[in-house]
């Protein structure tokens, strides 16, 4: 794994979730078009690193899982967008909840990607 990109998806992924828990606390919802464009950046960033990923894993002679290091991937990549559809969906505080909850899972898929590609080395 690329350590920057790593380290770009988690900081666009703590600064939504801060701005997340600052939307919670003050009961705003739906989210700004400002919120909404973060999280296309990441959304782009994270696109940018499955398709990394998948070509860093078939050009390695690491012990690398193939199927799980993908299935981390996109599901990096797959549940963004679902979270924030669920946030446009769900107007209410329970929306924004969600979107926490999706940029906690961002977060842990890509711990786990780093901890798959570090144990593969």
């Amino acid at each position: 794994m690329n350590d920057w990109v790593l380290g770009l998806v988690l900081a666009l992924t703590a600064v939504a979730a801060v701005a997340t828990v600052v939307m919670l606390v003050r009961d705003q919802s739906p989210p700004s078009d400002a919120y909404f464009a973060l999280l296309g950046v990441l959304a782009l960033v994270l696109l940018g690193q499955a398709v990394w990923g998948c070509v860093a894993l078939a050009g390695t002679d690491r012990d690398v899982d193939g199927i799980t290091f993908v299935a981390y991937l996109l599901t990096a990549l797959l549940v963004l967008p679902v979270g924030a559809a669920m946030s446009l969906i769900e107007r209410t505080r329970w929306g924004t909840t969600a979107l926490l909850v999706t940029l906690l899972a961002v977060a842990a898929c890509e711990a786990r990607l780093n901890t798959l590609w570090s144990v593969g080395a």
